[in-house]
């Protein structure tokens, strides 16, 4: 069993806490020593109470679903023989109501893009392939309950 930590701080610098007059800016710290400026979502708690260059929760997810395919995706084309040069994805979260009527993440659409270097690159049917069993293989994937679909590009 494996176990990952995270560290979330905040502070006070509000005029009025008790009004919703106070930053929503913060910070993340990682096992590793990183520290992320993060905040609430612009478009949920507008400025000046959130920070929109800071990363959102939500924005954080979306990544960290974009990363995790990236990186089972890699390790699968590298154990075929591809030679992946670059690796791209403009990753879409939507937020909507779900089942249950509850507002969240209800949908991520991945679209990786590849460049290949060598003389063996995936016709498309193996580049799905490789998504595919990516995308099953993806441990953050396989722990939420967001529709999550991979277009290549």
């Amino acid at each position: 069993m494996s176990r990952y930590f995270a560290t979330t701080r905040w502070s006070n610098s509000g005029p009025d806490f008790t009004r919703g007059r106070y930053s929503r800016a913060h910070q993340w710290t990682f096992s590793g020593g990183a520290t992320i400026a993060a905040t609430a979502a612009p478009d949920i708690v507008p400025p000046p109470w959130s920070e929109p260059a800071n990363v959102n929760p939500e924005e954080a997810f979306v990544a960290a679903l974009s990363s995790c395919h990236m990186l089972f995706f890699l390790s699968l084309a590298a154990g075929k023989g591809y030679r992946v040069e670059s690796y791209e994805d403009r990753a879409e979260g939507v937020m909507s109501k779900n089942s249950q009527g509850r507002t969240g993440i209800t949908r991520v659409t991945l679209r990786p893009r590849c460049t290949w270097s060598g003389d063996d690159a995936p016709d498309a049917d193996r580049l799905a392939a490789l998504h595919h069993q990516a995308h099953e293989l993806c441990f953050i994937a396989n722990s939420v309950t967001t529709e999550v679909e991979v277009v290549p590009e």
